[in-house]
């Protein structure tokens, strides 16, 4: 078991462990840490606990100190300078009449470098941007292309549940989202239906996928031909998360349709075991 916190270097940003060693933190405290990078002004966010040692991804760096009022009113320096070449950068954007939108700018806390992000729908020539920059910061400048997903999140907003973006709340990182995950889930393929306020699909699609996919193989197929206690029929449709069965049955009058949850009705082994099979390749 080691010892280990939580911190986070932006409001949204990914959580990091690292060893606290002697220091005891609660949840809020500002430390200084050991980065790649670095020194890092970082927030507490999970302070410390025990955690078995193989989920835990060597080496660890280390917590330097708990944040005084030096590194807190350095702190607070990099956040002015931030906004200060924002304003500059954005000037030199336009003498050189480049295709870019700038997003954001980071100033590293040891004064090692500061990156600037930006999009732009293609490659751009911004050396003569960078030379700028560097003559009047006097420190390592660095431009760093994103996406619309980092910009949208940066922005935040209202997804059309009604919510905050989950990028904007407690999503950290993400993950590649697909069309066959819209299809699985049985939602609509309308554009407008399953994209999110930056245009791409919707993240949710990805980490409520894991549940349909459990769900799916366990569930017959639209079209399959199954028994149910009223008799033999073809499955006509699914609702995937409470797991019930639309079945068109044959009777002497024609055809009707009963709902039978998923329990109540008997599958061809055949296709249980090729469900089974899909699910475990995945």
């Amino acid at each position: 078991m080691k010892n280990i916190i939580g911190v986070r270097f932006k409001k949204l940003g990914k959580i990091y462990f690292f060893n606290p060693k002697y220091l005891k933190v609660k949840k809020g405290d500002k430390v200084i840490v050991e980065t790649a990078q670095g020194e890092e002004y970082g927030e507490v966010v999970i302070p410390n606990r025990y955690v078995e040692d193989e989920k835990i991804i060597e080496p660890l760096k280390k917590v330097v100190r708990l944040a005084n009022n030096r590194d807190n009113k350095r702190y607070n320096e990099c956040r002015r300078m931030e906004k200060d070449a924002y304003r500059m950068c954005q000037k030199k954007i336009r003498e050189h009449k480049l295709d870019m939108q700038l997003t954001d700018v980071e100033c590293k806390f040891d004064d090692s470098k500061m990156l600037f992000f930006f999009i732009a729908d293609g490659r751009v020539d911004f050396r003569d941007l960078v030379k700028d920059l560097a003559s009047i910061y006097k420190t390592r400048i660095e431009l760093r292309q994103i996406g619309v997903r980092d910009e949208v999140k940066r922005i935040g907003g209202n997804g059309v549940c009604g919510r905050e973006l989950c990028c904007c709340t407690f999503l950290s990182d993400f993950d590649a989202v697909t069309i066959k995950m819209a299809k699985e889930q049985n939602i609509s393929l309308n554009p407008s239906k399953i994209s999110g306020n930056c245009g791409r699909l919707m993240c949710c699609l990805k980490y409520e996928n894991e549940v349909y996919e459990e769900k799916l193989s366990r569930l017959p197929e639209v079209g399959e031909r199954v028994k149910t206690p009223d008799g033999e029929g073809e499955v006509d449709g699914v609702e995937t998360l409470k797991e019930i069965v639309r079945v068109k049955i044959k009777d002497d009058d024609g055809y009707f349709y009963k709902k039978y949850k998923a329990d109540e009705i008997k599958r061809d082994n055949n296709k249980i075991n090729n469900n089974e099979k899909a699910t475990s390749e995945k």
